[in-house]
């Protein structure tokens, strides 16, 4: 089982390597729907992570738990290439 604490230093590497990724989000409030859409890692907090993406032409800040991830409410396409990774 991978831990908040796996993914944030999953998602920090990112961050500081390629920050530009490709992202899924399925959210409820606010409704949210994008299936692989390209974002940007903006910033990394030791309990949030925040993206920017620009599905609707301007560009939109959302700001995610590291558990939106393990719940599925979340998914990058980088981490889940890994196959040693979720």
């Amino acid at each position: 089982m991978y831990s908040p604490e796996s993914i944030r230093n999953k998602i920090a590497e990112l961050y500081k390597i390629h920050p530009e990724i490709h992202i899924s989000i399925e959210t409820t409030h606010p409704k949210l729907t994008l299936v692989n859409g390209p974002a940007v890692i903006k910033r990394v907090y030791s309990h949030i992570f925040q993206v920017e993406e620009k599905s609707s032409g301007s560009p939109q800040c959302h700001t995610f738990q590291y558990t939106d991830i393990l719940i599925k409410k979340v998914e990058i396409k980088e981490l889940s290439a890994e196959k040693s990774f979720i």
